[in-house]
């Protein structure tokens, strides 16, 4: 691990002060996030459980096994997809996984989850039903040491109506997952959350101090003909941001994504709004492996993070020049 340079920490603590100074004047969804240590990398990484969705679907690999399979590729935090284990969250289960986790030095980071109905169904009943189906998510979350649950902003009709209906939703689901501890953070996943105005304007709308996002840098496409400016849904969307999702298709032979400038991506995500949480890999591509893209996403963030992390601090050579005389 590369220790981040003198320069870079200061800039770093710097800007943490003056942010925290300002806390008290943050809305309910604005809550600061936990900080890296002062020699700390300046984010870490997880892996996503999507990036092995052929390996689970096909049977390769049991979804008990995926906390040793990320510890084999050098990652020590892990992203559940709840579809690969919809009719398992009881307690044992879930115990099994967190020994599973415990064993491995591995951290369960959040939850991904889909299929348990529209959190904006206009229909009322629907939608607390919705709500209601994520209550073993929530407890599950919390059994493994989680932060959040990712849920999706679905809903329809037009675009102020859905905006109301899935505040609507959210905030329920807020409500229930306050108790525990745990975060409720959105993707940018297909139709009006894929625009990222619209998600931030929501997650603004549901005010509650649970509710956050999870930028995914490639799920942009409102629909089949309408695409989000994947880097201006990002910045719209960090202020939120409880965790972060580095989507990867393919790479060059520099070893550099060819959908998304990971260089352009960070400097948003770390640069501009001071991120230093978890990235995780969610590698989709079908060139590579999935093993092979995993780790081509992997080596790609600490090459950058590197790159960032030997950055003077701005002012830095003046600073010096002047000191000299």
């Amino acid at each position: 691990m590369t220790a981040v340079p003198l320069q870079f920490d200061r800039r770093r603590f710097l800007g943490v002060s003056a942010a925290a100074l300002g806390t008290a004047a943050l809305p309910a969804w604005a809550r600061p996030r936990p900080l890296p240590s002062a020699t700390g990398p300046l984010f870490s990484i997880s892996l996503a459980e999507w990036s092995l969705h052929r390996a689970l679907r096909k049977g390769e690999l049991d979804h008990l096994d995926f906390p040793a399979r990320a510890r084999s590729f050098g990652i020590d935090a892990v992203e559940y997809v709840n579809t690969f284990w919809p009719d398992k969250a009881d307690a044992a289960y879930v115990e099994e996984l967190r020994k599973r986790c415990a064993g491995e030095g591995v951290q369960s980071v959040l939850i991904m989850c889909d299929g348990e109905g529209a959190l904006g169904d206009p229909n009322e009943k629907a939608r607390a039903m919705a709500v209601e189906n994520h209550r073993r998510w929530l407890e599950a979350a919390k059994a493994l040491g989680c932060h959040s649950i990712r849920v999706n902003a679905q809903s329809a009709g037009a675009r102020e109506e859905q905006q109301r209906l899935a505040a609507a939703g959210l905030h329920a689901l807020c409500e229930l997952a306050d108790p525990l501890g745990i975060d409720v953070i959105v993707e940018n996943h297909g139709g009006l959350s894929s625009d990222g105005a619209w998600l931030a304007g929501t997650l603004r709308r549901v005010d509650h101090r649970r509710i956050g996002s999870l930028p995914d840098f490639g799920n942009f496409r409102i629909d089949q003909d309408t695409e989000y400016d994947r880097y201006r849904g990002t910045d719209e969307l960090m202020p939120f941001a409880r965790g972060v999702s580095a989507k990867s298709h393919d790479f060059d032979d520099a070893g550099d994504e060819t959908h998304t400038d990971y260089r352009r991506m960070l400097d948003i995500v770390v640069g501009k709004h001071g991120y230093h949480g978890r990235l995780g890999i969610e590698y989709e591509g079908d060139r590579l492996s999935e093993p092979d893209g995993i780790l081509a996403t992997k080596r790609l963030l600490e090459r950058v993070r590197e790159e960032m992390a030997a950055r003077p601090a701005p002012g830095a050579a003046a600073d010096t020049k002047k000191d000299g005389g």
